[in-house]
């Protein structure tokens, strides 16, 4: 998936509370008598992930004349990449059942502090004895140092004001995260790099949105997960056919690497699909790189094996070409080099080799023509058709069924190009065995067993060869 856009925290704010207008954060006008600060505690943890304690937290007692107010700092580049959580609750005891009317306010504003409750400005959150639990969540927040004030409201037909001979206990707590809820089900965190800023997004699957991929308006269905989880992982029977074959011809080494390919292919889309439909036997990133080696295996071992060689020289350049593959492959799985560069390398070789055969022959190889028109000329264009498909069509809208495609094409293309049992050569005789000249000595049994005098042995007991 490509970097989302570098969005900003004013470009997307939080929802605002109920009858209350909600701007981005500015600079308050400086009063002549502003509120006492208390201190809170920064423990970083990981990148984007910090949480802020209070101190004497993290229950809070809300004066009925002024306000609670807090101060966090937010760092460049370690906490500007990440999200900002607010969580608000009213602890409910019996003496406040009583205060409906009583709202409890968090505002949330960077740069200057607030000295007064008109002049607050900001992001809010309210709770109230009705709804005692509120969130808030600020995607990239600005830097700086942001002011938390918590006072208690009461409402009135005027509008709100500050109540007057009400404490409240409210839990407050401030975090910073890389991502909404871990991306949920169908997201995965991701850290991401754009003009050297560092920042975390959500990488969504199945048709799933947002920031933190909650928006389910393009989702796809379960039936719809599950018949892409079963085209992806039952296209690999198509490698039935070719293992069968191979083991026919006594290419037992090939039919080993298909059924390789076949076995941990299957297994890794069970485990690739986003959702509900997943199924992993192993790790995600040992099962990806078993599958990967497995694909590009199969295209090497089939064209080294067409290319007829000294089977000395064939297990040498399959050893070879795995150390080489899995090399490649850890430097870069999803390059297209990976499997262009080693199916070149073996069409050259396999076309050295028939260009040797063929001048030692004086004539064309493979000589026959039905071998051209009824097997290599088809498997020829279902392998290209494959190549093409997964260089050039393969996206993440069509991925489910492009690639039970590819898996179709690639493995029925082995099936043609494979070549037959190779025929012993008529002119070659075995060398007949020298016979020897000498004599086999043969014991007899009553001699070993010692009822016979060793002296008196019987020339029957002498054998000639």
């Amino acid at each position: 998936m490509s970097s989302p856009p570098l969005p900003r925290s004013s470009e997307h704010p939080p929802t605002p509370a109920p009858g209350m207008s909600l701007g981005p954060p500015r600079e308050t006008q400086p009063r002549s008598k502003c509120w006492p600060i208390r201190p809170t505690l920064r423990n970083e943890l990981d990148t984007f992930s910090v949480h802020f304690y209070i101190f004497f937290g993290p229950n809070i007692s809300i004066p009925p004349d002024r306000a609670a107010v807090f101060a966090i700092n937010l760092m460049p580049v370690l906490d500007s990449g990440g999200v900002l959580n607010m969580e608000l609750k009213l602890n409910m005891y019996p003496s406040q059942i009583s205060t409906e009317k009583c709202h409890y306010l968090l505002n949330l504003g960077v740069g200057r502090m607030a000295c007064s409750a008109k002049s607050a400005a900001g992001f809010f959150l309210s709770v109230n004895v009705s709804a005692n639990v509120t969130k808030l969540r600020i995607p990239y927040p600005q830097t700086g140092t942001w002011y938390l004030s918590l006072r208690s409201l009461c409402a009135t037909e005027h509008g709100f004001e500050a109540c007057l001979n009400v404490t409240a206990e409210v839990y407050m707590r401030a975090y910073l995260t890389p991502c909404i809820n871990d991306c949920g089900t169908y997201g995965q965190c991701k850290l991401l790099r754009t003009n050297n800023y560092l920042y975390a997004a959500c990488e969504c699957k199945a048709g799933w949105n947002g920031w933190g991929c909650t928006d389910n308006s393009e989702a796809y269905s379960y039936s719809f997960q599950l018949l892409s989880t079963l085209l992806l992982c039952l296209s690999n029977l198509m490698f039935v056919p070719p293992v069968a074959i191979a083991i026919r011809s006594n290419y037992l080494l090939e039919a080993s690497v298909y059924i390789f390919t076949m076995f941990f292919s299957t297994f890794y889309h069970a485990c690739d699909q986003p959702g509900i439909v997943v199924f992993c036997i192993m790790e995600y990133d040992v099962l990806q790189f078993c599958d990967f080696l497995g694909s590009l295996m199969s295209v090497w071992v089939t064209v080294i094996a067409m290319a007829r060689l000294q089977s000395i020289i064939k297990q040498v350049l399959y050893l070879l070409g795995a150390m080489s593959l899995s090399m490649a492959l850890q430097l870069d799985r999803h390059g297209l080099w990976n499997l262009l560069g080693p199916s070149l390398f073996a069409l050259g070789i396999m076309a050295v080799a028939w260009t040797v055969r063929t001048i030692r022959r004086r004539r064309c190889y493979p000589p026959t023509w039905k071998r051209w028109v009824f097997f290599l000329f088809p498997g020829t264009m279902i392998a290209t058709s494959a190549v093409a498909l997964y260089a050039f069509v393969e996206t993440e809208e069509n991925y489910f069924y492009i690639h039970s495609i590819w898996h179709m094409l690639i493995a029925g293309s082995v099936g043609f190009l494979l070549p037959p049992r190779a025929k012993p050569d008529s002119k070659v005789t075995p060398l007949k065995r020298k016979r020897g000249c000498g004599y086999q000595l043969c014991v007899n049994e009553h001699e070993e067993l010692g009822l016979v005098d060793p002296a008196i042995i019987s020339i029957n007991s002498i054998c000639k060869s």
